[in-house]
């Protein structure tokens, strides 16, 4: 049998509370069973996408807009990649927060990259990267 490490982590109550309830809607027996699947899944996902493979694909991240110099760093990690980014779309969800809709094409390591940048600046709340192949591989 594997050997097991025990490890703690620190979340908002909120965040534990709706994890919680997550558990419970996908019947796992206790958070730690939950913790492992999530784990798994974003390792299998990132050797994915740190392949080379060329993709296309939907980067949607939701941002606090009144967090100070946000805009502007969002804007230049867009700029640092006009030659993925096929267009976005923004959209004022409330007085607070926005959503960004960015289409994106290139290889899958460069568009795991744009994402991870923007995911990893203050204030983006939320973001999800949805990459598909272009279908070369692909018989007619």
């Amino acid at each position: 049998m594997e050997e097991l490490a025990r490890f703690g982590i620190s979340i908002p109550k909120d965040l534990l509370i709706a994890f919680d309830e997550y558990i419970r809607r996908k019947h796992y027996a206790n958070r730690s069973e939950a913790i492992r699947d999530l784990i798994r899944q974003k390792l299998v996902e990132e050797e994915w996408r740190e392949s080379k493979e060329e993709v296309a694909g939907v980067i949607t991240y939701l941002y606090d807009h009144h967090k100070r110099e946000l805009v502007d760093k969002l804007m230049d990690i867009q700029h640092d990649y006009f030659d993925r980014i096929i267009t976005t779309q923004h959209i004022h969800v409330d007085h607070n927060r926005c959503l960004e809709v960015v289409l994106v094409k290139g290889k899958a390591n460069e568009i795991k990259e744009l994402a991870d940048k923007i995911q990893a600046l203050k204030g983006v709340l939320h973001l999800n990267l949805t990459l598909t192949t272009l279908g070369k591989n692909i018989p007619a």
